[in-house]
């Protein structure tokens, strides 16, 4: 084996992790940050190199050509990390010098920036803000800063704080709080209404939730401790509630809460305004996330209104990835809005009128993946879904009364797209799994203007490097599940011979690991190893994405017992082709899938030989609330499904070799998790390998750590498998 790896790595251009994680060698090219005009035929776009020579250019969608700038370094004396054009497009809202809160906020100095005078104005001088946004006309601005909401006026350059009660670690005013941000995706909580009257924003009480400390070792002579309020599974959520601003007065009024939802043991997942500025949507949702209500509430009378109400069996999905959902899509009279429902047993797009009365717009035994928007001239919805086939998304187009559906896209694999807003163009993005993202520009009617990006420098790295094409395939378990998988096989690949296995596997609710579409860095460390001569191999277990609800949903109240069941039956399947040494199959995985190589390697001690498990949950009652309980309730009404599903109690099973990794600094997935686990197999008298990232947080970036983790592992598997 070890002549045959050779002889063939000598054969081709040899990948080092250095290439992937320091050089960035393999890259592809983007062409994100379209910002489309009102206009439906020109686009904002961000040139430069350097922060030093930023710039905001004007260009047309059709010839690509530039036709002007909005803004520059020059103009305002410091790069932007961030901005948003108002509604009427003669300002500019900035933001700059950003310090991280939480995995996804973050706070800045913003500034208003006139496009015609070429002046800018700072949002505030009295210290640094969030999630800084304009009323429509562009008039004021409304900030969060020390967990209270303030209103700056840009005419007069009056800042008022609106919301006095904000204190660390216990009120939150227009923030989300952690889990929230984490699961909801929730950063920004309030809104203005239409008309900029009003503003809706939610309150969180985060008083009685418990607090988890990370400890920052950063060459201080002693340790710097942050506290954060954390709740856990079974443990107390904040008390969130719903306020109204009149912004003329700055009264402050408290929106009342239906009956039901009483005694905090609810979640106000999503507030947005309706095209009528005393009319806000108010969604709540039960604890156990399966029961959703979505109200009408007249925000001068106080008075709710059940618009509809979507219940299920185990948990109504308003989670990220659900795109609609972020985003309720009204028409622009106000009458209707677009849904995404898992009613019929997979996801679709359905209408609704303010009176809650719904028509189903798709049908089928597929799921739509995202709703892009409304073309109202025309009458139609355009919208991504995996109707072909789980692994891939085609764009469509359907009629606002369901008819007329109609595929656009016409190659295989995946298709995004950015739409303008007048529909006349978009941007198409399409790949798949052996090929980079090529970017486009089309017409409505389905025809390619020109190419932006075709990564054409990168496929010719492909060639040069000689690399394995990725093949998919699918199996069935003992049980007649069929299960979707792809395959990278050695380079020089010998039918005869026998080769080691390396899985890979994420595994959670709803995600999807085997799809048709191109994936940047691991792609090239997985050809780095076939070089080497590993076979590299992904199977989606039940509970991932894409398949229906029937299929999704199947885990519940058991998270993770049938995911690690159908990596074991892959592992099986794999030991018994003839090109596969059933005795060096590992896995590894990040998160939720070091989560399930930990799983795997413990329930399945005699198939996988190696795991390495990457920002592991360990124990279910160690995470957050809403995600944990979302799959399994509480701790206290679902005793066997935490245990029996959780590798800590399994450590004295491990026979393999273990490598388990984890960042001190993680936010998300506590170094509890690791630290926790490392005791149990301790205490099992049990040899593994152990590594923390000092002061990194769940994605293990920053400096050296993503190259090193990475040559740490490939040198483990390179020993141990």
């Amino acid at each position: 084996f070890c002549l045959a790896a050779t002889a063939a790595f000598a054969q081709n251009k040899p990948i080092t992790v250095a290439d992937i994680w320091t050089r960035y060698s393999f890259y592809p090219r983007g062409a994100s940050g379209f910002d489309f005009r009102n206009d439906g035929t020109s686009f904002v776009k961000q040139e430069g190199k350097t922060a030093e020579s930023l710039s905001l250019a004007t260009f047309s969608i059709a010839t690509g050509e530039k036709t002007g700038e909005l803004m520059s370094v020059a103009d305002t004396k410091k790069p932007w990390e961030s901005y948003e054009l108002t509604d009427d497009e003669t300002q500019i809202l900035y933001a700059t010098d950003g310090e991280p809160l939480y995995r996804h906020s973050s706070i800045n100095n913003f500034f208003v920036y006139n496009i015609k005078n070429k002046t800018a104005q700072a949002v505030s001088e009295n210290g640094k803000q969030r999630l800084a946004t304009l009323n429509p006309s562009g008039t004021k601005v409304a900030f969060v800063r020390d967990n209270n909401l303030y209103i700056k006026d840009l005419a007069s350059n009056k800042e008022a704080q609106a919301t006095t009660d904000g204190k660390h670690n216990a009120i939150i005013n227009g923030a989300a709080d952690w889990v929230y941000e984490e699961e909801f995706s929730m950063e920004r909580a309030f809104y203005w209404s239409p008309d900029g009257s009003k503003i809706a924003f939610l309150r969180f009480d985060e008083t009685a939730v418990k607090e988890f400390t990370l400890t920052n070792y950063d060459q201080q002579l002693y340790p710097v401790w942050s506290s954060f309020k954390y709740p856990k599974a079974g443990e107390k959520n904040a008390t969130v509630t719903c306020h109204i601003i009149d912004v003329a007065s700055g009264k402050i009024s408290k929106l009342d809460v239906p009956a039901d939802i009483a005694k905090n043991e609810h979640y106000i997942p999503k507030i947005q305004w309706t095209k009528d500025p005393s009319k806000l949507i108010l969604m709540t949702l039960n604890r156990h996330q399966n029961d959703l209500n979505t109200w009408v509430i007249d925000v001068n009378t106080n008075k709710n209104t059940l618009l509809f109400n979507e219940k299920s069996k185990s948990y109504v999905d308003v989670a990220p990835g659900t795109e609609v959902r972020d985003n309720m899509k009204f028409t622009n009279d106000g009458k209707n809005f677009l849904w995404l429902s898992e009613a019929d047993g997979y996801f679709h797009i359905y209408k609704y009128d303010m009176n809650g009365k719904s028509v189903q717009l798709t049908k089928g035994k597929y799921d739509v993946t995202k709703i892009y928007g409304i073309d109202e001239k025309n009458g139609l919805i355009y919208y991504q879904a995996a109707q072909e086939s789980p692994m891939q998304r085609e764009i469509y187009t359907v009629s606002l009364e369901g008819k007329k559906n109609k595929k656009i896209t016409t190659e295989k694999g995946w298709n995004d797209a950015e739409f303008s807003k007048t529909f006349e163009f978009y941007i198409l993005k399409h790949s798949t799994i052996n090929s980079p993202n090529a970017i486009t520009v089309m017409n409505a009617a389905g025809k390619k203007l020109r190419d932006i990006e075709l990564n054409a420098a990168l496929r010719a790295k492909m060639t040069d490097y000689k690399v394995q094409p990725i093949e998919f395939f699918d199996f069935k378990t003992s049980e007649g599940v069929s299960l979707n998988a792809w395959m990278m096989k050695p380079v020089g690949f010998d039918k005869t011979k026998k080769y080691p296995v390396l899985m890979h596997v994420y595994g959670g609710p709803n995600s999807q690991q085997v799809t048709d579409k191109w994936e940047s860095f691991d792609y090239w460390w997985y050809q780095m190893l076939a070089q080497q001569g590993y076979v590299v191999v992904t199977v989606d277990g039940r509970g991932t994405g894409a398949r229906g609800n029937e299929f999704k949903a199947v885990t519940y109240n058991q998270l993770g017992k049938l995911e690690c069941a159908d990596q074991i039956e892959g592992a099986k399947y794999l030991g018994k082709l003839p090109y596969i040494d059933a005795t060096r199959i590992g896995i590894w995985g990040w998160s939720f899938g070091g989560y399930m190589s930990l799983l795997a390697i413990l329930k399945g001690n005699d198939v996988f030989k190696t795991a390495i498990a990457v920002a592991p949950v360990t124990n279910w009652k160690w995470y957050d609330s809403i995600y944990t309980e979302r799959f399994l309730t509480t701790p206290e009404e679902n005793k066997t499904g935490y245990e029996e599903n959780s590798p800590i109690n399994f450590a004295d099973r491990l026979k393999g070799n273990l490598l388990l990794v984890a960042g001190d600094a993680d936010d998300n997935v506590h170094y509890q998790n690791s630290a926790e686990m490392a005791t149990a197999l301790l205490e099992a008298n049990k040899q593994f390998q152990f590594f923390a990232y000092p002061n990194k947080n769940h994605s293990i970036t920053g400096g050296n750590a993503r190259a090193h983790l990475y040559n740490m592992m490939t040198n483990f598997l390179k020993e141990k498998l």
